[in-house]
């Protein structure tokens, strides 16, 4: 059992999940033929930005409108490697807060479906001077709002 990284929310709020499939390059993998450690961020990425475009809330929508949103945390828990031309895939899980972030967590697994890594990222939401916001922007209150009610 893989201990949640988020805390539960809103439990009437399911979280917003999207998996992308990859097989393992060549150029990923360590001169022991196992995805070196670095590669991950970027399978987190991959499976994020393709979530955000889904839902509508991905890097140019945010960008839109005049907000950045970086990431404040990465944390990776590496439980089975992965090898050069082994399919896997990866899925992102956004949780539910109301807070100016966005709560990511993701879960690699292999062929077998065996979870090989696991981690979360937290991104802050800035205005265009680089200030923290305190509150979602208004476009994103406007998808919270449709999520909340089944509809995004």
């Amino acid at each position: 059992m893989i201990k949640p990284y988020f805390p539960k929310g809103d439990e009437t709020v399911a979280p917003l999940r999207h998996s992308v499939p990859r097989r393992v390059r060549f150029e990923e993998v360590d001169a022991l033929g196992i995805v070196w450690h670095g590669r991950y961020a970027s399978y987190f990425e991959d499976a994020r930005a393709a979530l955000g475009k889904k839902f509508g809330i991905g890097y140019l929508d945010f960008y839109a409108h005049k907000i950045l949103t970086p990431i404040k945390v990465l944390h990776v828990d590496y439980h089975f490697p992965l090898t050069f031309d082994e399919p896997f895939t990866i899925e992102a899980v956004l949780h539910w807060t109301e807070a100016a972030r966005l709560n990511f967590e993701y879960v690699i697994r292999n062929h077998e479906e065996k979870i090989t890594t696991t981690g979360y990222t937290v991104q802050l939401m800035l205005d265009a001077d680089e200030e923290v916001l305190m509150l979602p922007p208004l476009f994103y209150r406007e998808f919270l709002d449709r999520w909340k009610r089944g509809k995004k």
